[in-house]
């Protein structure tokens, strides 16, 4: 399901970005939309920061990079991304290794879903 949203037809984002093939409601697609800008401009950014931190470059050269890296978008930072649960979109009691929210995790456990997780007995 990795159709293109194209930003003429849907004026919801300013650039092109594929649909996630999960549970999808608004704070799913703009988490994802923000997921996509990000991996997009990660290699600017992290070039931008090389060089804002490098003491060894002028001074100059190295506030023009900390100017263009806050002349960014928002979206474009990592610290905007939230892990959401890939079945229900749910923000908050998520376990990063599944991806799930906690409920989600339960419920797919107990049903035998999730490979080598069982229900603790002692």
């Amino acid at each position: 399901m990795s159709q293109l949203i194209k930003g003429a037809s849907m004026k919801r984002f300013a650039n092109a970005t594929s649909l996630p093939s999960t549970f999808i409601n608004s704070r799913v697609l703009r988490d994802n939309y923000k997921r996509q800008m990000m991996s997009q401009n990660e290699v600017t950014t992290r070039a931008l920061k090389f060089i804002a931190r490098n003491a060894a470059l002028p001074q100059r050269l190295r506030l023009e990079a900390q100017i263009q890296l806050t002349s960014m978008p928002n979206y474009t930072r990592t610290t905007q991304l939230k892990g959401r649960c890939v079945d229900t979109g749910r923000g908050k009691g998520i376990i990063r290794d599944f991806r799930l929210c906690r409920y989600q995790f339960r419920m797919q456990a107990l049903q035998g879903l999730l490979p080598g997780v069982k229900k603790g007995v002692w």
